[in-house]
């Protein structure tokens, strides 16, 4: 049952410069399976163990970055109270119709005071993952296929207003805030880690002086193991690697940070604590910003601060 309403993220819709060389480069190195293209030409991912029609979208488009991201809610129920809460917190929603996305149903699109369009949806068909809901075996061939993540995990954005997004999730959505880091003054935020589960993050926030801007999405591995392979697997396909493998210091998490052929930023993530409703949020000071991100090195290189599509 979901603590919140809000279940899960649920899809990401991707913008990607040339389509066939971003479907092989998802399919043959991330490892994610294809599961549809619709008449706009969009191509439909899900992660091995993901049983939802999909995850991943990618569409052809003259610039890089992120359309929208999604969270999969309850049931109708839950999306209609949803969408009736943001209204009345002055929020402008849209009702998208059932079968915009292939095997999805109704969604709820709205904007965040970053720019970031968000939406939610109650209903995506469920084409499993390769193993019956009875007696299943615990992994299937298709498990080995490129890096291979079990889910498309969180995202991080970036952009100006992160306190008030931030507010939105927590006041209409329920959300928790999980984990902060504070600007040089010592009071107002860096960057914040929020939850709608039990996981350490479902998304983050950082400022940042341009709106509606893409840092990365986030990949689940199992282990450190599954981390330091796909790490093999990026240098054997010659893959842009921003930083990584190392661990953070903020959600305890394993981690690679690397670039998609379109220069959109991807992670792979293993590991990261459990969050209950209990547990106080973790503040990061400025002096310890390096050691929040990158625990091991201490050190934050420009580029991760600074490229966003």
């Amino acid at each position: 049952m979901a603590m919140t309403g809000v279940l899960r993220p649920g899809h990401v819709q991707i913008r990607v410069l040339d389509i066939e060389e971003s479907v092989r480069w998802y399919g043959e190195v991330l490892g994610l399976i294809e599961t549809g293209r619709d008449k706009s030409g969009r191509v439909y991912f899900k992660c091995w163990d993901e049983r939802d029609h999909h995850s991943v979208i990618l569409r052809k488009a003259d610039c890089a970055g992120m359309d929208y991201f999604g969270f999969k809610v309850r049931d109708v129920a839950t999306l209609n109270r949803f969408e009736a809460d943001l209204k009345a917190y002055g929020v402008v929603t849209e009702r998208l119709p059932a079968g915009d996305l292939l095997e999805t149903g109704e969604r709820v699109r709205f904007k965040l005071p970053t720019q970031h369009v968000i939406e939610l949806y109650a209903h995506k068909k469920d084409v499993g993952n390769g193993m019956s809901y009875t007696n299943p075996d615990p992994w299937t061939k298709d498990t080995e296929r490129g890096i291979a993540p079990t889910r498309m995990d969180h995202c991080l954005m970036f952009g100006k207003d992160i306190d008030a997004a931030g507010k939105l999730f927590e006041e209409v959505l329920g959300f928790s805030l999980v984990e902060r880091a504070l600007l040089e003054d010592g009071k107002n935020n860096l960057g914040i880690w929020m939850t709608c589960s039990t996981k350490a993050h479902d998304f983050a926030m950082v400022r940042h002086p341009e709106d509606d801007k893409l840092h990365h999405v986030a990949f689940l591995l199992d282990s450190w193991d599954r981390v330091l392979r796909a790490a093999d697997i990026m240098s054997m396909h010659r893959t842009a690697l921003d930083l990584g493998p190392t661990r953070h210091g903020i959600t305890r998490g394993t981690t690679i940070y690397f670039f998609d052929p379109s220069g959109n930023r991807n992670e792979t993530f293993a590991g990261g604590y459990r969050c209950f409703r209990d547990r106080p949020t973790v503040i990061w000071t400025p002096d310890q910003l390096g050691k929040a991100i990158f625990y091991h090195s201490r050190e934050l290189n420009e580029r991760f601060l600074t490229v966003a599509t």
